[in-house]
C-alpha cells in the first residue's frame, strides 16, 4: 500500500480489532467467572441444606433436597458408596462417582438411632465449616441432561459417620449469557471495524489535503522552474504547517542562491570579456603589424586573466563546501613572509607582532596566505603613504589587523564591499586589475576557518581590516594531547 491514507486506515483498524478482541475476551472471561461463581453459590447452599439435615440425623429416605430438578444431590459415605440421591436423578458426572443408586450395604439411619444412650452428645452432628470444593459436571434429571456446577460439603452424623454431599446448580444461564454476549460481539465487531476504517480514512484524507497541495505546487515549481512561487501554508499550527513554512524558507534560500549564481556568472563573464578582448586586439594588431605589438600589455592582460581565473576557481571550491585542512599555521611567520614579498612595492607595509603568546591557528596555509595577501593588496591600493600590519593573540584568538591611511570605507558600504564583483566608485577609477573578488574571497576563507573578517576605521582615518581566527590549542594538534606540554 503506497497510500498514507490506506496505511493509516489499515493500521488503525488492526489496532482497534486487536483491542476489541482482547477486551471482548476479557469481558467474556469476567462474565463467565461471575455467573459460574453465582451457580457455585447456589450449589453450596443446596449442599449445606442437605448436609445440615444429615447432621441432625434425618433418615436418607426422608431428606428434603429442595428443587431436585434444578439442584441434583448425591450423598456418599466414607467408602465412596452412594447412600442417597435426589429424585429422578438418572446419571451424574463430575462428583467422583457416577452411581445414582444407593448401594445395598449402605448404612441407613433410623429414627431410633437418636435414642441410643451411649454418653454422646445428642446434638453431636455437624457440617464442615471449611470452604467447599467446586467442580463442573453433567447430570441427567428426568431424561434431560445439562451442565452443572457442583459444590462438595462434608457432614458428620451423631454416630460419627462422615458423609459427603454433592449438590449441583445449572450452568444453562451462564452459557446462554456468554453465548449471547459472544454473538453480539461477533456481529458488532465487523461493523465497528468498518466505522473505524471509514472515519480514519476521512480524517487522514482531510489532514493530508494540505500535503497534496504542497506536492502539487512543488511539482508546478519544478516544471516551470519559477523559484518565485511558494507553496500554500495552512492556517493550522501542526507539523504540516511547519513543513509548508520550512519548504517556503528553503525555496527562498534556493531562489537567492540561484540569483547569486546568475549574477556571479554574469559578472564573471563581464570581467573576463575586457581582458580577453584587449588581449585579442593586441594579438591581431601584432599579427598585422609586428612592430606595433604591445608585449608588456599582452603579458599584463594574461596575468590579469590568470589571477581572475584562480579567484573564480577558489570561489567555486568554497561554494562547493570544500573544507580547509587542519594543519598548524603560524600567522606571525605567514604575515612576515607576505610582507617581505612586497618590500619593493610603492608603499611597503610595516609589520609588528605584539606579545609573546602562540600565534598558531588550524587551517590551510595557502588559503590563509591568500587572505593576508588580498588584505595587503587592498591596503596598498588605497593607501596614501603608509600601510601597517599587526599580529597579536587575544583571549584565545589570533588577530591580524591591516590598516592604511587612505580615504577609508563609508560606514554604509562596509558590508557591501565584501560582496562579489563589488567595487566602490573610487576603486573603479584607480584599480586597473582588480575584479572585486579579493575581499569576498578573504571573508569566505575566514568564515570556513571559523573566524571573521570586519572593517573599521584606522587611527589615521583610513580603513582597518581585522581578521580574527580561533587559536590552535595543544589538544587540537595531531598526535598530541593537552598534557604533552
Amino acid at each position: 500500500m503506497r497510500s498514507v491514507r490506506a496505511r493509516a486506515a489499515l493500521g488503525a483498524t488492526l489496532v482497534v480489532a486487536v483491542a476489541l478482541v482482547v477486551a471482548g475476551l476479557a469481558v467474556l472471561a469476567v462474565l463467565r467467572g461471575n455467573l459460574t461463581d453465582r451457580a457455585g453459590l447456589e450449589a453450596e447452599v443446596a449442599a449445606r441444606e442437605a448436609a445440615g439435615q444429615l447432621a441432625l440425623g434425618v433418615p436418607y429416605a426422608e431428606l428434603e433436597l429442595g428443587d431436585e430438578e434444578t439442584h441434583p444431590v448425591q450423598v456418599t459415605d466414607e467408602a465412596g458408596r452412594v447412600v442417597a440421591v435426589s429424585k429422578d436423578l438418572e446419571a451424574i458426572s463430575g462428583t467422583g462417582t457416577s452411581r445414582v443408586v444407593p448401594g445395598p450395604s449402605a448404612p441407613v439411619p433410623s429414627p431410633g438411632d437418636d435414642d441410643d444412650d451411649d454418653g454422646g452428645d445428642p446434638a453431636g452432628g455437624e457440617v464442615s465449616s471449611d470452604a467447599p470444593d467446586f467442580g463442573n459436571g453433567t447430570a441427567t434429571v428426568d431424561g434431560e441432561t445439562a451442565d452443572y456446577r457442583f459444590a462438595t460439603v462434608e457432614a458428620t452424623t451423631k454416630k460419627d459417620v462422615t458423609l459427603t454431599v454433592h449438590a449441583g446448580a445449572p450452568l444453562a444461564a451462564e452459557q446462554q449469557a456468554v453465548d449471547t454476549v459472544r454473538t453480539s460481539m461477533l456481529t458488532g465487531l465487523p461493523v465497528m471495524l468498518l466505522v473505524v476504517a471509514g472515519v480514519t480514512w476521512l480524517v487522514t484524507r482531510r489532514a493530508l489535503r494540505p500535503v497534496e497541495g504542497i506536492r502539487r505546487e512543488l511539482a508546478a515549481i519544478t516544471a516551470s522552474e519559477d523559484l518565485g512561487r511558494r507553496v500554500p501554508e495552512p492556517d493550522s499550527r501542526d507539523e504540516i504547517a511547519r513543513l509548508a513554512r520550512t519548504t517556503n524558507e528553503t525555496l527562498t534560500v534556493l531562489e537567492g542562491s540561484v540569483d547569486r549564481q546568475r549574477r556571479f556568472v554574469a559578472d564573471a563573464s563581464h570581467e573576463l570579456r575586457s581582458p580577453i578582448a584587449s588581449l585579442r586586439t593586441q594579438l591581431e594588431v601584432g599579427a598585422a603589424h609586428p612592430e606595433l605589438l604591445d608585449v608588456p600589455g599582452a603579458v599584463a592582460d594574461t596575468v590579469r586573466l590568470q589571477v581572475l581565473a584562480a579567484d573564480l576557481l577558489l570561489l567555486a571550491r568554497l561554494d562547493a563546501g570544500e573544507r580547509p585542512g587542519r594543519t598548524a599555521v603560524d600567522l606571525g611567520a605567514l604575515v612576515r613572509e607576505e610582507v617581505s614579498q612586497r618590500a619593493a612595492d610603492r608603499i611597503p607595509p610595516e609589520v609588528s607582532v605584539e606579545g609573546t603568546g602562540p600565534l598558531d591557528v588550524a587551517g590551510s596555509r595557502g588559503q590563509l596566505a591568500r587572505v593576508v595577501g588580498n588584505l595587503l593588496d587592498n591596503a596598498q591600493r588605497h593607501a596614501g603613504r603608509s600601510v601597517g600590519v599587526s599580529v597579536r593573540a587575544e583571549r584565545g584568538d589570533v588577530l591580524v589587523e591591516v590598516s592604511d591611511d587612505g580615504a577609508g570605507v563609508p560606514e554604509a558600504q562596509r558590508e557591501r564591499i565584501f560582496e562579489r564583483f563589488v567595487r566602490l566608485d573610487d576603486a573603479r577609477g584607480r584599480d586597473e586589475g582588480g575584479a572585486g573578488l579579493g575581499l569576498a574571497i578573504a571573508r569566505d576563507v575566514a568564515a570556513r576557518h571559523g573566524g571573521t573578517l570586519t572593517v573599521g576605521t584606522a587611527p589615521d582615518g583610513g580603513a582597518r581590516f581585522t581578521l580574527r581566527l580561533p587559536g590552535r590549542t595543544a589538544a587540537q594538534e595531531p598526535g598530541r594531547t593537552a598534557d604533552d606540554g
